[in-house]
Order: structure tokens, then sequence, then C-alpha cells
């Protein structure tokens, strides 16, 4: 135990520093001391709890809720965002969430993929500041855009707009989201300008991303970028709940499988797994299974939802998937070893 007259100087200390708001040189200046004593002190006053740090959660931000869906499902970071009533304000808040975390995160020279025909993704983009200094980023479009007449004009519009205000470089995908049949898709790969926007998806490295349930959402349906109806009841009986860039999922995170893929012009899941971070931003019950199947499959690495949805996903009862990794860093492995128990 200290000696009451090292406790009286590390009172001394913790008072100039913590009430009266000096810093550690002008400590160490006023008392005679070296800076490092200064520091050493300040970490022993905490030791002998003659400071008691407390942490106060200002109203609206949930860090233990935060915490727990990071541990549960292996993330790098979670967002939980208060929201008002209504579908609109969901994606309203969502989206200013999303902004908010992408203008204080993005790395210069990032490759980052935007899936175009996502409701809060546009919302992101209203909600989004230019950025005080261009990040020589590009932003590339990572679904087919081209459909009926107002698609095309609105996904480019929407990755270009996000380049502007990152201030970097915008990469369209000029081909539909959804073709008729696996040999359109063949005969579309024969454009030049498609196989390079195609090649590009495998050096993106930050994926944004919606998470869709299985029946589209109003901007979704209105891009012509979309099945069947009787095409999602057939992914619905193999237990379809939700999907990323038009590749479904199971309730456990399990791809679903079928000819439908071999119709979607965008990014794969195993190319959303090649991505350092992909950011998911979804929420609401309409969306609530389709999030916890990302997550089980973990196709998702950073989650902005709101508050009754990770409510949820916190309490949701163990059901023996599998066991989470604690980030990405060999997620190139993990692609080759889903098929395994552990995998």
């Amino acid at each position: 135990m200290a000696h009451v007259h090292e406790l009286r100087l590390m009172a001394r200390v913790a008072r100039l520093y913590h009430e009266r708001g000096l810093s550690q040189r002008e400590i160490a200046g006023q008392l005679e001391l070296s800076q490092p004593t200064v520091s050493r002190l300040l970490k022993r006053a905490v030791t002998e709890r003659i400071v008691r740090v407390v942490v106060t959660h200002p109203s609206g931000t949930h860090s233990e809720l935060e915490e727990g869906l990071q541990k549960r499902y292996g993330l790098r970071e979670a967002m939980v965002v208060e929201t008002a009533t209504g579908e609109d304000a969901l994606l309203r808040d969502l989206g200013a969430a999303a902004a908010y975390y992408l203008e204080t995160t993005l790395r210069r020279g990032e490759v980052v993929g935007l899936s175009s025909w996502s409701a809060t993704l546009l919302a992101m983009v209203d909600s989004m500041r230019v950025l005080p200094r261009p990040t020589g980023s590009s932003v590339v479009q990572i679904l087919g855009g081209v459909g009926s007449p107002e698609a095309g004009v609105h996904a480019a519009h929407l990755t270009q707009r996000l380049a502007r205000l990152v201030g970097g470089e915008a990469r369209l995908l000029p081909a539909p989201g959804v073709v008729g049949s696996a040999g359109a898709r063949t005969v579309l790969f024969e454009d030049r300008f498609v196989r390079e926007a195609m090649a590009r998806l495998e050096r993106v490295t930050v994926a944004l991303v919606g998470v869709g349930a299985l029946e589209p959402s109003r901007l979704l349906a209105a891009s012509g970028s979309v099945f069947a109806p009787r095409e999602l009841e057939k992914l619905r009986r193999k237990g379809a709940v939700g999907d990323v860039c038009l590749r479904f999922f199971d309730a456990g995170g399990e791809p679903i499988r079928s000819e439908l893929d071999g119709r979607v012009i965008g990014m794969t899941l195993e190319q959303l797994r090649k991505a350092r971070k992909t950011i998911g931003i979804a929420g609401g019950r309409r969306k609530y299974e389709a999030v916890l199947g990302a997550l089980r499959g973990r196709w998702v690495n950073v989650l902005i939802t709101d508050r009754g949805t990770a409510d949820r996903l916190v309490v949701e009862p163990d059901t023996g998937q599998r066991a989470w990794l604690p980030d990405r860093r060999d997620m190139r492995n993990d692609v080759r070893r889903r098929d395994t128990p552990d995998g």
C-alpha cells in the first residue's frame, strides 16, 4: 500500500489535473516533478481509488447493447440508433447514422462498393456532407441498375453523388441487376465495359449494403431488378429469409443456391467476404429475420440498426449456429471452410 505522503501527492496531482484542468506538463512544472512521474501518479490515483472514473452514457446512446451485438455475432462494429415511429423515420435515422459512420471512418484510397437499390443507402447519401478533404477513393456500383426507364438514372446518380461527397471517382456497372436468363447474362459479359466493371468487384475494400427481406422494397420493385412472385415463392420454400445484393440466404445464414443466381449481375457473397468491411444498414420488424440471417452467415461485419431490432438480436436464443469469428482477417480461408461444421 502507498505511503501516506505518496497518497497525499497523488491526491494533489489528481486535483490539479481533474478539477483545475492543468496539463501534465503544467503540473510537472508547478510541483517540480518530471512529466513521467505525474503520469505515473495519475495512474496510481485510479488504482488507489483516489480517482474513480464514471462513464455516463448520453441519452440516445446504447454502448452496452452495441458491445453485446459485437460479442454475440463477431462484428467489428455495431451502431444502435434510436428511431421515431414509422418506416420513413426509420430510413431517415438509419441513413443519418450510416452517413456519420462513413464520414468518420473512411480511409484514403478505399474502394467503396455501393448497392444502389437500398432505400437506406439512399437515405445515407441524402444525409452525408462533403468531406473536408478528398479521400482519393473510388465508389463502385456493385449491383446492376439498368432496367426500368428510371432505374439506370437512379443507380448511376446515387453512385456519382457518393463519389462527389467523398472526393472520389464513380465506377458504374452498365447492366441490369437481374436478366431474363443465364444466357442473357453471358451475352452481356461479352461487353468490355461490363467485364471491367465486374472485375472491380474483386477489389472492393468497404461494401455498403442493405439487407433485404424476401419481399422486395418499393424502391427495388420500381427498379425492375427483381424476381417474379413465383420465383420468390420458390426461394421461400427453400427457406430463404433475405438477401444481400440479391444473393439469398436462409435463417441460419447459409446461401440458397438456385438457377436465379445465374441471372444476377452484381457482387456475389464470396466477393462480399473479401471486403475488409461490409457495412449492413437495416432494421425494423419487416427486416428482422433477414438481418439475423445475415449476421449468422457473417455476410456483414458492421451493423447499423435500430434499438428494437438490436434488443431482439441480443436475446435471440442459441440455435447451434457456427462459432463466430472475432474478425474477418481470415475470411478468404473461411470461404473454403464454409462446408465444415465449424466453418
